[in-house]
């Protein structure tokens, strides 16, 4: 799931590192000294990514990279930094050529409104169905093709990555899920009935179809990452091994090391 980057001593990486910042001043000035003590490549130029800021800056950063497949080295300038590493000036080149990569395949939405074309978008954490009113949502959950829950009552409802099941996943109870267990979560939000059921997890290859039930009285919106569809009927959701997205880490402290020791914090 993760090797190392060549070059080992970073010297072919001159000139060939773009760095992206969140606009925040700690974020903003991080930049300014790394790029008077590196330079900044176009994107185009560019063989690896720089980011600073957070967990929110990473994904931003995977989305506008989306097709170009370019590898990610985060540092962090913000509060969590899940997916960050810890922010140091000095040595970069180094730290890039040496950092290990981790692989992800991102969920792709298809969410349909109406008799028009599916929205579609892809999800790097999870795609979330949120109730838009004061009414509870009602969703009935398909499995390939087989009626697993004919109604769950809820605030909503989401299917997880492995990367993002310590995110939102893991705030409502989800399980966290190790980069190479080939599983999905599948959440309930504040489900009120069947009160009991904690979720599932699911084979990664799975296709998961929620279908809304009195969508008029509980309209109910659907959330890929930065892409919200409200008044959703229908939300098709799989992951797309088709699209690679790579985040690089210190190899003292990669993704999968974090997911594992995530599991044993309290």
């Amino acid at each position: 799931m993760s090797a190392p980057l060549p070059p080992p001593d970073g010297r072919s990486l001159a000139g060939r590192i773009a760095i992206v910042a969140a606009p925040t001043e700690q974020a903003t000035e991080a930049m300014a000294r790394l790029v008077s003590a590196y330079g900044n490549a176009t994107l185009d130029e560019a063989r690896m990514v720089v980011a600073l800021g957070g967990d929110g800056l990473m994904l931003e950063t995977q989305h506008r990279l989306l097709g170009r497949n370019l590898p990610v080295y985060g540092m962090n300038c913000g509060s969590v930094g899940f997916l960050m590493n810890d922010f140091r000036e000095d040595g970069l080149p180094d730290r890039l050529a040496l950092a290990q990569a981790a692989i992800l395949h991102p969920l792709r939405m298809r969410a349909f409104v109406g008799l028009g074309e599916p929205v579609e978008a892809l999800a790097i954490n999870e795609v979330s169905l949120l109730r838009e009113t004061r009414q509870a949502a009602k969703i009935r959950i398909l499995i390939d093709g087989k009626r697993r829950l004919e109604e769950l009552i809820c605030d909503g409802v989401l299917v997880s990555t492995p990367a993002g099941s310590t995110a939102y996943n893991l705030s409502a109870h989800g399980p966290i899920v190790p980069l190479g267990a080939n599983l999905l979560p599948l959440t309930p939000i504040s489900a009120f009935r069947p009160r009991r059921w904690r979720g599932a997890l699911l084979p990664a290859e799975a296709q998961v179809v929620f279908e809304v039930l009195e969508p008029e009285k509980r309209p109910v919106a659907a959330v890929a990452d930065y892409t919200e569809v409200r008044d959703v009927r229908r939300v098709e959701v799989r992951e797309d091994r088709g699209v690679a997205l790579t985040m690089l880490f210190d190899p003292d402290h990669g993704l999968s090391e974090r997911i594992i020791a995530e599991q044993f914090t309290v």
